[in-house]
């Protein structure tokens, strides 16, 4: 029986340690401990979450264009995707996770490698 889906989104700074991002690597920490019992007590429904990186979105759209440019060449070139990603690269994640019907419980990062680099 498929007992539908629950996919959250959390954040690679969960899992990382960058400077100035403690406030966010606690709350997507927390949101991300609760992805597994979640998965066990709402069982058949799945739950995962998606974790992504750097994306370009309107989010930093109090940067200026060249200073959005310049901060994001820089954090692309210290990630092994080379690139910073792209809503649609969050969008197949949770595409993914929701089609996934023997997936639950797991946390996948969508960050190009900054976790692992």
């Amino acid at each position: 029986m498929f007992g539908g889906s629950v996919t959250v989104v959390s954040a690679a700074t969960a899992r990382a340690a960058a400077p100035g991002t403690v406030t966010f690597a606690a709350v997507n920490g927390a949101i991300e401990r609760i992805v597994p019992p979640l998965a066990a007590e709402l069982s058949p429904v799945r739950v995962n979450a998606v974790a992504p990186g750097a994306i370009d979105t309107p989010w930093r759209s109090f940067l200026s264009d060249d200073a959005k440019e310049t901060q994001f060449a820089a954090a692309a070139e210290g990630l092994p995707a080379k690139r910073i990603g792209r809503p649609d690269d969050v969008a197949d994640a949770i595409r993914y996770l929701i089609g996934s019907t023997y997936v639950t419980g797991t946390i996948l990062p969508v960050d190009g490698g900054f976790t692992v680099s």
